[in-house]
């Protein structure tokens, strides 16, 4: 038998159960006061789930646009269509079968398909085969940046916009995201600013990672079409290189980021990777909106990917759960061994290169299992590939990604572990926390924002915190995790529950990007009023 069906997955008492969480959520979101205000709001965005993802911008570009329709807004999304998003597949239908986009004295044609979303979500696909008919998003598969992503990302900043003119939608906000649509806060101001459709349209930035800002050579801007005058070093130039990012900052009505903690970090002198006094110029209309998550897909009482449901007020099926990780890992099967987790990109910002040696000390050390799940830098994925064979019933690893798996590693694992160097939000603590399974992170950015650190007096928190992003410090920390475990029982109990009660879903988040429209078109308005 397999492991799942061990469980009752078919049963009544699952369908009763996943019923019950699926009408908590319905009436949650029924619950919600209705805004006096709805607007229509454009996105534009490189990623969205589930058509395309490489990180968290994809997940936020999936839920946000979903929440605000829940609410009565008329939001509409545009994404490319990648070579990997098949129109038959997803049941794209052909909107506009050729769209003119005019970029820097070029005409470029594309073909735009359309989704009407179960959610009320409308979501647009730029076709244009030079751009995006290629494997990968933004480089290839040796991970080298394609040559002329300013161009790409250039073109689905206007051709956003030009989706919008095309059909006939008029946007109260341009919502969008990271350096690939940035540019979109400038032809705004610039092509399109008595534009009957787009000239009164407010504009919203997202950073989900300053880090990642567009930087390329200039010998692009002519295409881009902006003007030279926009290539100075408060706009769109960087040492002589274009900046998209940076560009899309200094043309946008508000810029937020996806933790109060993050936007802190970035304005401090020598945060922001070069942003810093870009980011403080826009005052009051730049700060830090924490992202959600979407209880629907990410809760333990609903989860179709677990083989047992489970509760803060009934943890069995998370007993369950870890039997089921154990097993699917080849870890001894043994409810009383802490497990501890990592799901990720190898990436430097992910501090898997701390993680690395941390975990392998630790699981030379101490009685823990440890599983992960990740792809990225080759030598990290040969490491922890080879770490099963090295603790043979102790350690397991799949190298890649798999969507029921990384679901099981959260409701099954005992600890989560978050190196980040740093992290502008962060999810899988968020998701962490509702399954009960304690993060252990660097203390950064939305990971310090959300989770609240042990307190061996008291029992209180949902997990545990280092400071020095260090291998000792990490090493220590997973210490201090495994202690608690087998000397303080009561209190990891203590902080499962904790963890679990706490709500970090869409609903004030929504709440804060309404008011930062609010914010962004009053900007607007008065941009409009200035004397020119």
């Amino acid at each position: 038998m397999h492991i799942f069906d061990k469980y009752t997955r078919a049963g009544v008492q699952w369908e009763r159960i996943l019923q019950n969480g699926r009408q908590a959520v319905s009436m949650a979101t029924q619950s919600r006061k209705k805004p006096e205000t709805l607007y229509k709001i454009l996105m534009i965005s490189s990623e969205m789930v589930p058509f395309a993802k490489t990180g968290g911008l994809a997940d936020v570009v999936g839920s946000l646009p979903r929440e605000l329709a829940k609410l009565g807004h008329d939001v509409r999304v545009v994404i490319p269509r990648y070579y990997s998003i098949d129109p038959a597949r997803w049941g794209l239908q052909p909107v506009l079968g050729s769209m003119g986009v005019w970029m820097g004295g070029a005409l470029e044609w594309c073909m735009v398909y359309e989704k009407k979303m179960e959610d009320g979500v409308t979501v647009y696909f730029v076709e244009h085969n030079g751009f995006f008919g290629r494997n990968g998003l933004y480089h290839d598969a040796a991970m080298n940046d394609f040559l002329d992503n300013p161009r790409r990302f250039g073109f689905l900043s206007r051709a956003g916009l030009q989706v919008a003119v095309d059909t006939g939608f008029a946007p109260d906000v341009v919502h969008v995201h990271d350096w690939q649509s940035a540019a979109a806060t400038a032809y705004l101001k610039t092509w399109f600013w008595d534009n009957p459709f787009l000239g009164k349209s407010a504009s919203v930035l997202t950073i989900h990672n300053a880090a990642y800002q567009g930087i390329y050579p200039k010998h692009h801007f002519d295409y881009l079409g902006l003007g030279w005058n926009t290539f100075h070093a408060d706009a769109f130039e960087t040492f002589d290189y274009i900046n998209l990012l940076k560009g899309g900052i200094w043309f946008a009505d508000l810029v937020n980021t996806v933790s109060p903690g993050y936007a802190r970090e970035i304005t401090t002198p020598h945060g922001g990777f070069g942003l810093a006094p870009y980011l403080s110029n826009k005052g009051n209309s730049f700060y830090g909106i924490l992202n959600g998550v979407d209880y629907g897909d990410w809760s333990p009482e609903v989860d179709r990917h677990i083989p047992a449901s489970f509760s803060a007020e009934d943890l069995t099926g998370k007993a369950a759960c870890k039997e089921a990780l154990q097993k699917r890992f080849g870890l001894e099967v043994n409810p009383r061994l802490p497990l501890f987790a990592a799901i990720g990109r190898f990436v430097d910002q992910k501090g898997y290169h701390l993680l690395a040696p941390a975990i392998e000390r630790a699981l030379q050390e101490m009685q823990i299992q440890f599983v992960i799940l990740g792809s990225g830098d080759p030598g990290l994925q040969e490491l922890f590939g080879n770490m099963p064979a090295r603790y043979p019933g102790r350690a397991g690893s799949f190298i890649g990604y798999n969507v029921e798996l990384s679901h099981l590693i959260e409701a099954g694992a005992d600890f989560f572990v978050m190196p980040s160097l740093y992290e502008p939000c962060g999810l899988n603590q968020l998701y962490s926390l509702r399954y009960g399974t304690l993060p252990i992170v660097h203390a950064t950015g939305g990971l310090d924002d959300t989770v609240e650190n042990y307190n061996e007096a008291t029992g209180d928190g949902t997990g545990f915190k280092f400071w020095h992003p260090t291998v000792e410090g990490l090493y220590y920390t997973i210490g201090w995790a495994n202690s608690t475990w087998w000397d303080r029982p009561q209190h990891v109990k203590k902080m499962i529950t904790n963890a679990m009660s706490r709500d970090y879903s869409w609903d004030r988040s929504t709440a804060e990007y309404i008011t930062a429209y609010e914010k962004a078109i009053a900007n607007k308005k008065a941009y409009d009023s200035w004397p020119r």
